[in-house]
């Protein structure tokens, strides 16, 4: 008589998931106050419309990955026959975060002082993203044994530098005693890694202290800035469905050169973080996770959601604190409810900016710090050279919100380096990746690999995908555009292909030393 087999029970839930939640849905919860905090603090964006109609959707998104990563680790457990398997975290993307509220949203509601039409745009923008990820989740590995890191890390490391340095630096002097406080606590804790006592944690505390000194001084008037107390109510929303995206896709063509490279840089951290998880022993297969987080950014975009998901990178964190299932099961819930029911846009008024910015400041230096770190050091000037493009970028949007504009400046040099910072600006993280890989490849001698970069960024800029040359961006036929920047440009490019192509290179001189 054999012995019955009894049915494996996957323990999906260990006290290790209870920190293992907070340090998820915190990460999360910030990205929805920043969202919010800057269309409505920069862009000025009516805060009930950000609120009801932007961050539950987005929020949804993050409850629909999560809940199917919680179905991917009982899966996985089930499979391998153990207890010990952590999900894979989920959450929104921050450096796209930042980039859809400054690259889209904001110049778009700057442009047409409508807020609905700003929103159609970003659900379409955030449907490209999505669409790009689901079709380079066949082809990810392809990406990036194409691309260098120099290309894929220098151009997002651009948009650390540029964006999430740059402008929170600037809102942390909007009130300085508040901001310069809780960017003490940020550099302290986070960055120079000392702990406080009782291990608080860092990015809390900072934020809570700032906060606590909003309140006190603000009323005294001791903030440097106009104080207004914020009105302690919940506001409930439900993401519904709708198809309004599809009418705004034509206007969102300008901006696929931002969504393109955002999505293939979500893939491939995809791939990477599955790869650690791999590591750490949760053999998830990769095109799983990417699939999920495509569909997830996906639904968000259709109930109303303008950032897209992505697997966060602390896999073996979440691991190591004895997390399972429970913790993304608890986020996604937490996330998704709480967004609906008013408990985020509650957060939303309650947290000052000033105290809020210091957190992006650090993801900023994180990511620039990490594009040089994790290239290796020959590729160096690549990565500065990807950096570039993003720089330009940031130029333009100041001019722009100063009013500057093509058609209202004299023929002149004024107008021919607008003109230039236009070209260079349209379509900047993808000409980051491009100039990056393309620097990475001849920097290792391979001539042919950095020619085909150089013809690939000719075909870009003929039909505007890059350095696109209207006032405001966007794809068009090269035979159907007025002028003949976009061809002598193309043929820049196309001539600097060729030469490295049949150039002899001659081997370096040694040094002379002494």
């Amino acid at each position: 008589m054999s012995a019955i087999t009894p049915e494996f029970r996957y323990r999906w839930a260990a006290w290790g998931d209870l920190n293992a939640f907070f340090g998820l849905v915190l990460d999360n919860l910030l990205n929805l106050v920043v969202l919010a905090g800057l269309l409505v603090g920069v862009y000025g964006f009516p805060q009930e419309f950000v609120l009801t109609r932007m961050v539950p959707g987005t929020a949804l998104g993050v409850l629909v990955g999560d809940l199917l990563y919680t179905g991917l680790a009982f899966r996985l457990a089930k499979r391998l026959g153990r207890h010990e398997v952590t999900a894979m975290p989920l959450g929104l993307d921050t450096p796209s975060t930042i980039g859809i509220v400054f690259l889209v949203l904001g110049p778009v509601y700057a442009e047409t002082h409508d807020a609905t039409i700003a929103w159609g745009v970003g659900m379409a923008t955030t449907f490209f993203m999505g669409v790009v990820k689901v079709v380079f989740s066949f082809a990810g590995d392809w990406v990036r044994r194409t691309v260098p890191q120099a290309g894929l890390l220098g151009s997002i490391g651009g948009v650390g530098l540029a964006l999430l340095c740059f402008f929170p630096i600037v809102k942390v002097f909007s009130a300085p005693v508040v901001g310069l406080v809780s960017l003490g606590l940020v550099l302290y804790t986070l960055v120079a890694r000392f702990r406080l006592p009782g291990r608080l944690p860092g990015a809390a505390v900072a934020v809570l202290a700032g906060a606590a000194l909003y309140y006190v001084l603000g009323p005294l008037g001791w903030l440097g800035a106009p104080f207004a107390a914020p009105a302690f109510t919940f506001q409930p929303a439900f993401p519904w469905p709708t198809l309004e995206l599809f009418q705004h896709l034509e206007r969102a063509l300008p901006w696929l050169p931002i969504a393109i490279p955002f999505g293939l840089l979500t893939v491939i951290g995809g791939i990477n973080v599955t790869e650690s998880a791999r590591v750490a022993g949760d053999d998830y297969r990769t095109r799983d996770v990417l699939l999920i987080e495509a569909f997830a950014t996906l639904v968000a975009a259709f109930t109303g959601g303008v950032v897209q998901s992505t697997p966060y990178i602390g896999h073996p964190a979440y691991k190591a604190m004895g997390g399972r299932a429970a913790y993304t099961l608890a986020t996604g819930l937490f996330v998704g409810l709480g967004a609906t029911l008013g408990v985020v846009p509650f957060l939303v008024q309650v947290l000052p900016t000033a105290a809020v910015m210091p957190i992006l400041l650090f993801i900023g230096l994180e990511i620039v710090t990490q594009a040089h770190h994790a290239t290796p050091r020959r590729h160096a000037a690549a990565v500065v050279l990807a950096f570039v493009p993003t720089l330009v970028e940031l130029v333009r949007i100041q001019l722009s919100t100063y009013g500057v504009s093509l058609a209202g400046l004299p023929a002149g040099d004024n107008r021919d380096a607008f003109q230039a910072i236009l070209v260079l600006g349209h379509g900047f993280i993808l000409t980051a990746m491009l100039w990056g890989g393309a620097a990475a490849h001849l920097i290792d001698g391979r001539r042919m690999a950095a020619a085909a970069f150089l013809c690939v960024c000719a075909l870009f800029t003929l039909i505007g995908l890059i350095h696109a040359v209207t006032q405001a961006g966007g794809l068009y036929l090269p035979w159907a555009q007025e002028g003949s920047l976009h061809w002598l440009i193309a043929a820049g490019y196309s001539l600097l292909g060729l030469g490295l192509l049949v150039a002899r290179p001659r081997p370096p001189e040694p040094a002379v030393s002494g």
